[in-house]
């Protein structure tokens, strides 16, 4: 059976819902907010985060309230057409990827109120165990170019992995430091993405130097043009990609057959995709890993919810929010990799709802 017949038919009974803002103010530049769903029906609430990154497009939806004709008797598979229908931002979102982020947002509620009413968990429906969750912690080390913030992780946390992304600035010498840690398992070369604040056009000399300093990592979005497909064709076995897969026609389009993706669940938009996407690799033999998008909510439980039962052991960017909010100066105590699974008794949740400090 495939893995979204096992939750396609749940019964969903949407009563109304409200939206609750969150807002960190991350950097001294850089203010997060999304948005939490929640659904109530039935005497049960379903949670999901929308993970807009545009703080325009989050106000828009604030503002507006929860207007959306969303009640009645549904199955998930129904609420889904549903959705599918309708015009999810009030005035169009700022960038297309946006629409699949806040459908995400609608049907991971959808999918936690649909499990908490037939009162099932997660790993019940799907006939999986969630299993101890392995995480890197994504950095982007800021200009100049300096590996001081690794190093002083690593003196607070010993154990802990880590996602890079590797920029313009990036020279011999701080690849070199970086390296020596051994903990570094990914670098983000973010060539895939077009028109956002990370923007990397591809270039070969940088990719030359990444590839070959840090020799077991994999390699993320690279942008393959002449120069750049030629220096990394030794390392094409570690090639992954992020933000080009929202389907599994997006697997099957990739200009060559990959090892390992990165799977954001937000970026799929819909249940059904995702569980394809997990059921396609598993089918042709790709590994997965999860990323995340800065949820600040119930959507960074969610993820860490799906990386344990689907893909627990590979480099997941799904690392605890306190990492993210505090990046550069985190406190003690946060949880450590792998994560001991936390699921709740039903629905599609993990460890604790509240908000991170």
């Amino acid at each position: 059976m495939e893995t979204y017949d096992r939750v396609r038919d749940l019964p969903l009974e949407i009563e109304s819902y409200a939206l609750e803002p969150l807002e960190v103010k991350a950097s001294h530049d850089f203010t997060r907010l999304t948005t939490v769903i929640h659904l109530d029906g039935g005497g049960h609430e379903g949670v999901g985060e929308d993970v807009t990154y545009s703080g325009e497009d989050q106000q828009a939806l604030q503002a507006e309230g929860p207007t959306l004709p969303l009640a009645g008797s549904h199955t998930l598979g129904d609420f889904s057409q549903l959705l599918s229908g309708l015009a999810l931002f009030p005035s169009g979102p700022g960038m297309d990827a946006f629409l699949d982020y806040r459908r995400w947002a609608y049907e991971s509620a959808a999918l936690d109120l649909a499990l908490r009413q037939a009162g099932l968990s997660l790993g019940k429906a799907v006939g999986r165990e969630p299993q101890p969750v392995n995480f890197v912690v994504s950095l982007r080390i800021e200009k100049p170019p300096a590996a001081d913030p690794v190093p002083l992780l690593l003196e607070r946390y010993p154990a802990l992995r880590f996602k890079l992304d590797p920029t313009d600035e990036w020279d011999e010498a701080l690849v070199t430091a970086l390296a020596a840690t051994g903990a570094v398992d990914t670098v983000d070369l973010k060539g895939a993405y077009k028109g956002t604040p990370v923007d990397q056009a591809g270039d070969p000399v940088l990719y030359r130097l990444v590839a070959e300093g840090f020799p077991t990592a994999w390699i993320e979005d690279p942008d393959l043009n002449d120069g750049t497909a030629t220096v990394l064709e030794p390392h094409r076995d570690r090639i992954t990609w992020d933000a080009p897969i929202h389907s599994t026609a997006d697997i099957e389009g990739l200009p060559f057959p990959p090892k390992t993706l990165n799977f954001k669940p937000s970026r799929f938009g819909s249940v059904e995709r995702l569980f394809d996407g997990y059921d396609y690799c598993a089918e042709h033999g790709i590994a997965v890993y999860g990323g995340g998008q800065w949820e600040l909510g119930p959507g960074r439980g969610q993820i860490q919810y799906l990386a344990s039962l689907f893909h627990p052991t590979t480099p997941n960017d799904v690392a605890p929010a306190g990492f993210n909010i505090h990046r550069l100066d985190p406190p003690p105590g946060l949880p450590t990799s792998p994560l001991e699974p936390q699921p709740s008794a039903t629905g599609f949740r993990w460890g604790d709802l509240a908000k991170p400090s």
